[in-house]
C-alpha cells in the first residue's frame, strides 16, 4: 500500500451487524478520487476498485436492519475491516462468537499483509489473532476494553491511524474517510488526496482522536469504586486537590486508596481528575465565551499556562485552538 501510481482492489468485508456507513462511505470516498482521476486525465485508469465481499456470498443485515448482497471472495489487494454495532460491552463476546468464518478469512488475508480496520473493526482483528505483537488503534472508547481483552496488542488510544507492517487499523466511526485519504494518498499521491478531502469535506489533517475524547465515556468500564472516586471528583472539579481529604470521605488510608484506585484503573486518582478537568474546560471552551484563564480557574487552576500546558498535553491542541475548531456556532437549522 506504499507505491505511487498502482491499481489497488479493495474488498470491503461486510458481515451481519457491520456499520454500513464505514462501508458505504470507504467506497464512496475511493469512488470520488477515481472520478477526480478521470477528470483530471481522462485516458487514465481508475487507481482503484471496490467490492463488497462477504466470508460466503448471500445477504447480509446490516447494524440498523437495511439489508445488502454481497458476493464471495474475489483475488483482492487489500481487505478492509469495518465496526459491529454492539449496545453493551458485554454483548462484545456474543458477536465475535459467531464470526469464525470471516475471523478465518482475515487470517488468510494477512498471511499476504494485506489487511485493514476501521473503528471496531479492529476488534474482529485481534480476536483473530492477527494483531499479536503489533500496535493498533481504534474508536477510543473502545480502546480501554480492547487494551484488557487483547493483552498482546499495544493499544494506541489516541492514534487516528496505526500501520503496522502492512496492516492498518483506524480511528473512530469517520475515521474511515482519514484512512481513504492515506490509501489514496500512499497509492497516488498526496494532490489527489488532497483534492478528495477538499471535494468530500474530510479533513487532512487529522492525526489524532485526542480532541474528541470524553473522558466520562471513557471510565464507564471502572469497578465500582473507582466510579464512586469520579463522582466525587465530578461535585468539587474546582478544588484544590488534596490526597488526604479523598482517602478520609472514603474512609481510607492514603496508600490503601492509591492502591486500590490504580489496581482498577491503571492510574492515579489525580490522573483522572485531570481527565474531568480538561472534559469540563472542554464544555466550557466549546459553549462560553469564558476566556482561557476563566475556564482554568473554572476547573481548579490558578496558573492558566499550567491549565494550558495539560489541556494541550491530553487534546493535543491548546485551549484556542481547541475553542477555534469546536466551540458550537449560532446557526438554525430549522
Amino acid at each position: 500500500m506504499s507505491s505511487k501510481g498502482m491499481y489497488v482492489r479493495v474488498a470491503i468485508l461486510v458481515y451481519d451487524g457491520c456499520m454500513g456507513a464505514e462501508v458505504f462511505g470507504l467506497s464512496d470516498v475511493l469512488l470520488v478520487a477515481n472520478r477526480l482521476t478521470r477528470l483530471r486525465a481522462p485516458d487514465a485508469p481508475a487507481p482503484f476498485s471496490v467490492s463488497i465481499i462477504g466470508a460466503r456470498a448471500g445477504q447480509v443485515r446490516l447494524a440498523g436492519g437495511a439489508q445488502v448482497a454481497v458476493d464471495s471472495p474475489q483475488p483482492f489487494d487489500l481487505l478492509v475491516v469495518p465496526a459491529f454495532d454492539f449496545n453493551t460491552i458485554e454483548e462484545i463476546d456474543s458477536i465475535l462468537s459467531v464470526l469464525d468464518e470471516e475471523k478465518s478469512l482475515i487470517r488468510r488475508a494477512v498471511a499476504q499483509r494485506r489487511v485493514a480496520s476501521i473503528c471496531g473493526g479492529s476488534l474482529l482483528l485481534a480476536d483473530a489473532g492477527v494483531l499479536d505483537g503489533r500496535r493498533a488503534t481504534t474508536a477510543w472508547a473502545f480502546a480501554g476494553e480492547m487494551a484488557r481483552r487483547y493483552p498482546k496488542v499495544e493499544v494506541i488510544p489516541d492514534a487516528m491511524l496505526v500501520r503496522d507492517g502492512e496492516i492498518v487499523t483506524s480511528g473512530a466511526f469517520t475515521a474511515y474517510g482519514d484512512f481513504a485519504l492515506q490509501l489514496i494518498r500512499d497509492c497516488v499521491g498526496t494532490s489527489l488526496a488532497r483534492a478528495v478531502g477538499r471535494l468530500s469535506l474530510i479533513d487532512n489533517n487529522r492525526h489524532s482522536q485526542a480532541p474528541y475524547l470524553d473522558a466520562r465515556l471513557s471510565h464507564r468500564r471502572y469497578e465500582s469504586f473507582a466510579r464512586a472516586v469520579s463522582a466525587w471528583f465530578e461535585k468539587r472539579i474546582g478544588e484544590r486537590y488534596r490526597l488526604d481529604a479523598l482517602a478520609s470521605a472514603f474512609n481510607l488510608s492514603s496508600r490503601t486508596l492509591l492502591r486500590k484506585f490504580r489496581a482498577e484503573t491503571g492510574h492515579s486518582p489525580l490522573y483522572i481528575l485531570q481527565d474531568l478537568r480538561v472534559e469540563r474546560a472542554k464544555l466550557l471552551l466549546e459553549t462560553t465565551t469564558l476566556s482561557v484563564a476563566q475556564v482554568a480557574a473554572e476547573v481548579g487552576y490558578l496558573d492558566a499556562v499550567t491549565f494550558s500546558r495539560l489541556f494541550t498535553r491530553r487534546t493535543h491542541l491548546t485551549p484556542a485552538a481547541f475553542r477555534k475548531r469546536f466551540q458550537m456556532a449560532d446557526i438554525t437549522v430549522f
